[in-house]
């Protein structure tokens, strides 16, 4: 009771006295962030004495922090200078255990309102007085992060003399720096890194249960690591906890160490044992529960979203698909065209399917996924040229075959009447939509594949309903195709027309191939189409053996495809138009920090909607003055090649498909995530709402005055 009794004494002593009068300190120096002091725990040098111990106390302002001696993906850690200090050999500084905060969206170590940085310094001659300048350097940050400088100076004469209030400060600083080397109440500490740097495991094991427990890694500078999924299993005493790598340096890579901290432990640093395997997380979270009333809504969202990409930028690929369907049914019986019109649905409906099964089994496995994907495979896209140039072969009066009943579903048969044509019309259309997202679509999507995989199957299923909409409208209404004029020369005309459509698709997915593979690719892949189109005209006579050629070419050049691929790096080129820069995660976050503005575009060449919105939106006016503003940046983040920074980012926004735009800024941290469909006043909205507010925006001047 007496010792309880004592410590509230000093304390309070502390709070109405601090250090004045009682031990040597500096004067508070105050900014219009925080403050800062030094202090020491001796009024002057005692005999002999070759150490003092002393703290930096800094203070801020609510909303303000400053960094741990690694700040994590964004920030600075304090700077002492010691230049000027006169008897001192050196000095120590500890770092008291830190908590973590987000700032600009962006995970951080560091602290707040108050913090206590214990000192050690040493002298070169014991027992004589000391003179001590330091120069401390903070990074404070807010909505924006403003960087102090305090000039502190302190003497202390030689002379014997201490203060219980100072010291007890000074000990209870150093009681939250963490220990180094495992502490008594770990058995072990544990950690993985995949070969390929994009996640970090940590496993611990405790004699008492863990209460609230934080890992903060350290692994080097400018590496930098997401929010934690901690997960305490064996009455708590077992932690498991996964970090993913959002952002590597390889020059910086070093020896990993963690510090672990607990409300009703002390805290500890250590290097833990490097595992060569992941260690198995202790159980599966479990999704909250989605419910019916949620689910439809999300499949209501999705059937529109399917609907409108009918309409999209990318209707020009398959445009000519779906007329030659609508074309070939003029003049038919309603039965017939109602068959022939359910059967192309049937075709958009298998895709959907099969894009939902391949898509499920690729996250079971922790594969990468997104919405159009495929196009960023060098294979996917040899089958797409071969198969288009078959079409358009078929649509110039190339070839006209039938093949035999067990070989109706080859490509060589969407100029003819049979259903399996019907259903590859609907497929091929539903396969090239895929590099478009549209209004609503990005949202399905993202609820889909972040849920289980009944989620995916019934949204995907919802989407090829609507992308099949209007086959389902002509099938339900088949007079609607007696709107088409009556046969004759003019359909020859069209199918040119609708060849030559086809040929400028095939012209874009080579130019798609060049980024995704190379150049030699691209045009062996544009060779091997037009020797299918010989191929297939020459076996009209034995269409059995053309078509085992005709598969055996289209599988050839896709593994062809897939060999010689050597995907060069892509380089983020800055035009005229627009100033792009390469998209870096970890700089957006320093740039905020500035007071900037940063505009983020995810794109692809394969994305037809981002090639509109660039054409269409950024490089007109006025949108294009103000993203060349002085004070925005503009970053791109070209997702043509696959890439797991990208795919992790998306990912942690809840998206799963480009384009993908968002604006940064002191006054929206977290960023304002832009529609798929962009419209000039929706970003020039945008980009005043990022803008700092006026108080900060005053603090940021004052700091570079």
């Amino acid at each position: 009771m007496i010792k309880w009794l004592t410590h509230c004494l000093l304390g309070l002593a502390w709070l109405i006295f601090p250090m004045t009068g009682m031990a040597a300190e500096t004067d508070v120096q105050a900014t219009a962030t925080g403050t800062a002091q030094l202090v020491t725990a001796q009024n002057g040098v005692g005999p002999n004495a070759g150490t003092l111990s002393a703290a930096l106390i800094v203070t801020m302002e609510p909303g303000w922090k400053t960094y741990w001696r690694s700040p994590g993906e964004v920030g600075m850690p304090p700077r002492l200078d010691w230049e000027g200090s006169k008897n001192l050999a050196g000095a120590d500084m500890f770092w008291p255990a830190p908590k973590r905060f987000t700032a600009f969206g962006i995970e951080n170590f560091g602290y707040e309102k108050r913090v206590v940085f214990p000192l050690q310094i040493e002298l070169e001659k014991p027992g004589e007085q000391v003179a001590l300048q330091v120069r401390v350097e903070l990074l404070v940050c807010s909505e924006v992060c403003v960087p102090e400088i305090f000039e502190l100076d302190l003497s202390l004469p030689a002379k014997a003399g201490q203060d219980a209030v100072a010291g007890k400060v000074i000990s209870d600083a150093l009681a939250k720096v963490p220990l180094e080397g495992q502490a008594d109440w770990i058995t072990s500490l544990s950690a993985f890194t995949d070969t390929d740097r994009t996640e970090l495991i940590v496993t611990a094991k405790a004699l008492t249960p863990f209460d609230t427990p934080d890992l903060f890694p350290e692994l080097g500078a400018g590496n930098a690591l997401g929010k934690p999924d901690i997960r305490l299993s064996n009455g708590n005493r077992d932690l498991w906890a996964r970090f993913p790598i959002q952002s590597v340096n390889s020059e910086t890579w070093g020896p990993l160490a963690v510090t672990v901290t607990d409300q009703s432990s002390p805290a500890f640093t250590q290097s833990p044992t490097i595992l060569n395997a992941p260690p198995a997380a202790p159980f599966d979270l479990i999704a909250s529960d989605v419910t019916i009333t949620t689910l439809m809504w999300f499949a209501a969202v999705a059937v529109l979203g399917g609907f409108i990409l009918n309409v999209m930028p990318c209707v020009l690929p398959v445009l000519s698909i779906k007329f030659s369907s609508a074309l070939k049914s003029a003049g038919k019986a309603n039965s017939e065209i109602r068959a022939s019109f359910l059967a192309t649905a049937g075709g958009v409906m298998a895709f959907m399917w099969l894009l939902a099964a391949v898509l499920v089994g690729l996250k079971t496995t922790g594969a990468v996924i997104g919405w159009g994907i495929q196009f960023q495979n060098p294979a996917f896209l040899a089958v797409m040229i071969t198969v288009l140039l078959a079409f358009a072969g078929n649509l110039f009066g190339v070839f006209e075959i039938a093949l035999p009943s067990g070989l109706q579903t080859r490509l060589s048969v969407v100029g003819g009447s049979s259903r399996a044509g019907d259903v590859a019309t609907g497929f091929f259309a539903a396969m090239l939509a895929t590099p478009c997202s549209a209004p609503f679509l990005g949202t399905a999507v993202a609820f889909a594949l972040a849920g289980r995989g009944v989620d995916v199957f019934i949204i995907f299923t919802a989407l090829g309903v609507g992308l099949a909409a209007p086959y389902l409208i002509v099938a339900v209404r088949p007079s609607l195709a007696a709107a088409l004029p009556k046969p004759g020369r003019w359909m020859l005309w069209i199918k040119w027309t609708m060849g030559l459509l086809l040929l400028a698709t095939v012209l874009w997915l080579a130019w798609v191939m060049v980024g995704v593979a190379n150049l030699t690719a691209a045009v062996g892949t544009v060779l091997a189409g037009l020797a299918l189109v010989g191929v297939l005209a020459l076996g009209i006579r034995h269409p059995a053996r053309s078509a085992t050629a005709a598969l055996a070419l289209v599988v050839g050049t896709a593994v062809g495809a897939t060999y010689v691929a050597t995907p060069s790096q892509r380089v983020i080129a800055s035009t005229d138009k627009l100033p792009w820069v390469e998209f870096d995660r970890v700089a957006i976050a320093r740039h905020v920090s500035r007071g900037q503005t940063v505009f983020v575009d995810v794109t692809a060449d394969w994305c037809v909607t981002c090639k509109a919105n660039k054409t269409l939106v950024l490089e007109r006016e006025p949108v294009a003055s103000a993203l060349k503003a002085t004070n925005v940046v503009l970053m791109q983040a070209d997702w043509t090649q696959p890439s797991d920074v990208i795919s992790r980012y998306l990912e942690d926004n809840g998206r799963y498909g480009i384009p993908f735009n968002v604006v940064y800024g002191p006054g929206a941290p977290e960023g304002i995530i832009l529609p798929e469909i962009l419209r000039p006043g929706i970003i020039l909205d945008a980009l005043e709402d990022a803008k700092p507010s006026e108080l900060r925006a005053r603090l940021q001047n004052l700091a570079r005055e």
